[in-house]
C-alpha cells in the first residue's frame, strides 16, 4: 500500500502527522519551527549544523532571533501564490484533432488518480518515504542527509522533503526574471528559510495528497519534459495512469538530477539510478526483492514520442501559423504582447480552430500539384478559403514548409495572409478587383444589358477619390490585355465576362471611384499592411497589395448573399480550469442588399461558362473572377459558391515584376504566358470538387427582375454559316448542358481553351 495517499476527494488514510493535524496536511509544531529556526540562526546548535550541511557550508547569522520564530513562521507569506505553473497549450481543428502545441515547459496537469500508484510510491520511495508522516521538515531525513554527506566528505544527499522540493520549483517556475530565478536557485541560508516559511504554509492550506499532486505535475524529468505526465508520454509514449514498476522507477529516479539522468543522453546512468529506487521501494517493503530483481533485469524500455513547441511540425502550418500570430497581435488576449505570449505558452489553452481538415488537405495538394514545393522557377502559391456567412477559415496553404527562407522550399512568410498574421506585404490583386466596381454598378440598379464604350485606350481622367480630390493621370495610357480586345460596346456581363480593362475604367468613372473604393471597403478590403487602400483609377484594375484571405472573404459575402463576416480561425478557447475566454468575434454583417448580391453571383457564375475561365466549372453553382497583373507578374483567382469562397494567388517571391510569368517553364511542364485561368483556376477546381465533394449543392438565388430590364445583357451567339454546323451546334446544346451551365463540347479530349484575362 502507498502509505497514506488518499483518494481523488483527498479523504481516506494518511500518516500519524496528518491524522493528527484534522486531515490538512502536516504543519510544524512550535517546537518545531522554533528548533528550525534555532538551527538556521546559528552554527552553534546541532540542527543549525544539519541543515546548514543540507545546502552550503556557510558562516554568520541568518538574523532571526529565536524569540521571534513562531511568530515569523506563524504568518501567512505575503507573496506565496500557488497559481502560475506553466501548462502547454494545444491548438485543436474544427474536429478536435491536434494541430500544435505551444509551451515554455512541456507540462500536462493531472490529477493525483491518473497517475499509477506504483509511480506515486517510487517517487516518494527514493524522494520522501516519510511523507504522510512529518511536517513541513523532516528531522529523521535532516539527520540521514547529515551522516551520508559527513560520510562522503561532501554534500551527495538533500534533506529537502517533497513540500520543500514543490516549494522550491514552484518559486523557479513563477521567477519572471534572471534575478528571481537566481534568488529560487542561491545555495543560501536565507532561500532555505524562505522555502521552509512557504513549505509551512503549504502543509498547513493544503493536504498531503495534494501536495503530492502538485509536486510530481511541476517537477522536471529532462529531456524536455515537465511534470510527470508529460516525462510518461515523452518516454514512453503513454499517460502516467499506465507506467510499470520499471517505468515508475526510471523516471522516480531522473527527478533528483535530470539533466545527469536523462535516459536520452545517459541511459548507463539512468539505469543504474533506476535500480537504486527499486532497491530502496524494496527495502521500505513496497516491493519484493523478487520484483525488484526481475525489475532490475529488464532494459529501459524507452519509446520516445517527441513534442515541439509551435508550428513548424504541423501538418497545417502556415494556418497554425495565422492562429499564433492571431493570438500575440490581438489585444482581447492581452494587454501587451509579453502578456499574451506568456498566455499561449504557459497558460494551458485549449484552442478550437476553424480549420476544416477535407478543405485543408484538398487546397494543399491543389497548390503542392500545380505550384511544387520546390519547383525549378522558384514560383510559389498560396490559398485561403473562408465560409460564407461565418468568416470561418476552412483552409489555408502555401506551397512551402514553415521555416527559414535560406532553405529552398521553406519560407516564414504566409503569402495567404496579411503583413500582421504572416508578414506578407501582400500581393497587387489585377481582375479580381472588378468585381468590387460590378458591385457598386449594380448597387445603382444599372441592369445588365447597360452597355459602355471600352476603347482600346483609355486616359484616365475625371476621377475622384472620397475626398473630393481629382486623381488621375492625363498623361497615362491605359490597354486591355494581350488579346486586344476593345474598340466596341459591352453590356455588365460581357464586360465581366471578358475581363476588359477599358470597360472597367470607364465603369468606374460611371458609378465614381469613391464609391467603387467603399464598396471594397465595405467588403473588408484593406491594403495587406492595415492602410486603408489608395483610390486611383486604375483602382479596379486591382494595383492595392493584398492577401489571399481578405480577397476570400469579401467573395464570401457574395456567396452569403451581401453578408461579409471578418475571418476568424477561432471557435472556442478554454483555459486550464475549463472556463471560456474571449474570443475575436467575426462580426457579421449585411453590407450590401441581398438583390444586388444575387446579381453579382449571377454574373460572375458566367465567368466560369462563357468568360476568362470558361471550363473551370466544378459540377456544381460556382462563380468567380480571374486576375492577371500588370507585365504578368503574378496571376490570381477568386470563386466561390454559397457554401466556400477560396483566392488563390501565383507569383514570385523574389518579385513578379523581375521575374515574370511569361515564357514559364516549371519542372518540365511549360505554360508560355500565365493567366488567372492559366494556373491559379485550376487550383480553385481542383480544391473546391474536392472540399466539396459528396456535400449537397447549394444553389444561388436568381436576381431581382430590374436587373433584366434591358435584356440578358449577352450577346446572342454567332450563328454557323452552314446548315449542318448549326443543326450539330443545336443538338450539342440540348443533349450535353449540365446543371451548372456549363457546356461539355462533342469531344472531351478537346476541352474548350481558357480564355485570356486581363
Amino acid at each position: 500500500m502507498l502509505g497514506g495517499v488518499r483518494g481523488r476527494d483527498g479523504t481516506g488514510g494518511g500518516g500519524r502527522a496528518s491524522r493528527r493535524r484534522g486531515g490538512r496536511g502536516a504543519a510544524l509544531t512550535t517546537a518545531e519551527r522554533l528548533r528550525a529556526v534555532r538551527g538556521l540562526a546559528g552554527l552553534g546548535a546541532l540542527s543549525g549544523v544539519l541543515v546548514a550541511l543540507m545546502v552550503l557550508p556557510f558562516a554568520g547569522s541568518a538574523g532571526v532571533a529565536t524569540r521571534d520564530a513562531a511568530t515569523w513562521f506563524d504568518e501567512e507569506p505575503a507573496d506565496l501564490r500557488t497559481s502560475g505553473v506553466p501548462l502547454r497549450t494545444r491548438i485543436l481543428a474544427a474536429d478536435g484533432s491536434l494541430l500544435a502545441t505551444f509551451f515554455y515547459e512541456n507540462r500536462v496537469d493531472v490529477r493525483l488518480d491518473q497517475i499509477a500508484p506504483i509511480a506515486r510510491k517510487a517517487v516518494l520511495a527514493i524522494e520522501d518515504s516519510r511523507f504522510y508522516e512529518h511536517g513541513a521538515l523532516d528531522a529523521k531525513g535532516t539527520a540521514r542527509a547529515l551522516a551520508s554527506n559527513l560520510g562522503a566528505g561532501e554534500v551527495t544527499q538533500g534533506g529537502s522533503g517533497i513540500t520543500q522540493q514543490y516549494v522550491k520549483n514552484l518559486l523557479l517556475t513563477q521567477a519572471d526574471n534572471d534575478a528571481e530565478r537566481q534568488a529560487a536557485r542561491a545555495l543560501t541560508p536565507a532561500r532555505k528559510l524562505r522555502e521552509l516559511k512557504y513549505a509551512v504554509a503549504m502543509e498547513r492550506q493544503f493536504s498531503k495528497d495534494e501536495i503530492l499532486r502538485r509536486y510530481l505535475n511541476i517537477a522536471y524529468y529532462g529531456a524536455g519534459a515537465y511534470g510527470i505526465e508529460a516525462a510518461a508520454r515523452r518516454y514512453f509514449s503513454k499517460p502516467a495512469a499506465k507506467l510499470t514498476l520499471t517505468e515508475s522507477a526510471l523516471l522516480a529516479g531522473v527527478v533528483r538530477y535530470p539533466y545527469a539522468y536523462d535516459p536520452t543522453q545517459h541511459p548507463g546512468q539512468a539505469r543504474e539510478r533506476r535500480d537504486v529506487v527499486l532497491a530502496r521501494m524494496a527495502e521500505l517493503g513496497q516491493i519484493t526483492q523478487a520484483d525488484a530483481a526481475r525489475a532490475k533485469a529488464q532494459p529501459l524500455g524507452l519509446k520516445l514520442q517527441s513534442v515541439r513547441s509551435g508550428c513548424v511540425s504541423s501538418k497545417a502550418p502556415f494556418f497554425c501559423d495565422y492562429v499564433h500570430r492571431e493570438i500575440l497581435t490581438n489585444p482581447v488576449f492581452g494587454k501587451t504582447p509579453k502578456a499574451r505570449e506568456k498566455l499561449l505558452k504557459q497558460g494551458g489553452l485549449t484552442i478550437r480552430t476553424t480549420l476544416d481538415w477535407k478543405t485543408q488537405r484538398a487546397a494543399q495538394r491543389a497548390v503542392d500539384r500545380h505550384v511544387p514545393r520546390k519547383n525549378s522557377a522558384g514560383k510559389a502559391a498560396a490559398q485561403a478559403l473562408v465560409q460564407p456567412g461565418t468568416g470561418q477559415i476552412k483552409g489555408m496553404a502555401v506551397d512551402r514548409a514553415l521555416g527559414p527562407n535560406k532553405e529552398r522550399g521553406k519560407t516564414w512568410i504566409n503569402f495567404a495572409a496579411d503583413a500582421s498574421h504572416g508578414s506578407s506585404i501582400g500581393m497587387q490583386a489585377g481582375s479580381t478587383f472588378k468585381a468590387f466596381t460590378l458591385a457598386a454598378a449594380l448597387e445603382q440598379d444599372q441592369p445588365f444589358g447597360s452597355r459602355l464604350m471600352a476603347a482600346d485606350r483609355y486616359t484616365p481622367v475625371g476621377f475622384r477619390d472620397c475626398k473630393g480630390r481629382r486623381v488621375g493621370d492625363p498623361g497615362a495610357s491605359l490597354r486591355n490585355s494581350a488579346d486586344g480586345e476593345g474598340g466596341r460596346t459591352f453590356s455588365l456581363v460581357t464586360g465581366t465576362h471578358h475581363s476588359v480593362n477599358t470597360y472597367f475604367l470607364a465603369l468606374e468613372k460611371q458609378v465614381g471611384l469613391c464609391e467603387t473604393a467603399r464598396m471594397a471597403e465595405r467588403l473588408g478590403m484593406k491594403q495587406a499592411n492595415g492602410k486603408p487602400m489608395q483610390q486611383y483609377p486604375s483602382f479596379t484594375l486591382g494595383f492595392n497589395p493584398v492577401s489571399p484571405l481578405r480577397l476570400a472573404a469579401a467573395y464570401a459575402a457574395f456567396g452569403a448573399r451581401g453578408r461579409y463576416c471578418k475571418p476568424v480561425a477561432i471557435n472556442q478557447i478554454t483555459d486550464a480550469a475549463g472556463k471560456n475566454l474571449k474570443i475575436p468575434s467575426a462580426d457579421c454583417r449585411q453590407v450590401i442588399g441581398k438583390g444586388v448580391a444575387d446579381a453579382v453571383n449571377h454574373v460572375l457564375r458566367g465567368v466560369l461558362t462563357q468568360g476568362t475561365a470558361r471550363g473551370m466549372g466544378i459540377g456544381r453553382p460556382a462563380a468567380g473572377k480571374t486576375g492577371t497583373v500588370d507585365n504578368f507578374s503574378a496571376a490570381w483567382f477568386a470563386g466561390y459558391t454559397p457554401d466556400l469562397a477560396s483566392a488563390v494567388w501565383v507569383g514570385d517571391p523574389r518579385g513578379g515584376y523581375r521575374y515574370p510569368m511569361t515564357s514559364l517553364c516549371m519542372d518540365g511542364q511549360c505554360y508560355g504566358t500565365v493567366f488567372g485561368a492559366t494556373i491559379p483556376a485550376p487550383i480553385w477546381q481542383d480544391t473546391m470538387a474536392a472540399a466539396l465533394a459528396g456535400r449537397a449543392a447549394t444553389p444561388f438565388v436568381r436576381p431581382p427582375g430590374h436587373y433584366f430590364s434591358r435584356g440578358s445583357g449577352e450577346d446572342p451567339p454567332k450563328r454557323p454559316k452552314d446548315k449542318k454546323e448549326r443543326k450539330k451546334r443545336d443538338k450539342r446544346d440540348k443533349k450535353d448542358k449540365r446543371g451548372d451551365g456549363t457546356l461539355r463540347p462533342d469531344k472531351p479530349k478537346k476541352p474548350d481553351r481558357p480564355g485570356r484575362d486581363r
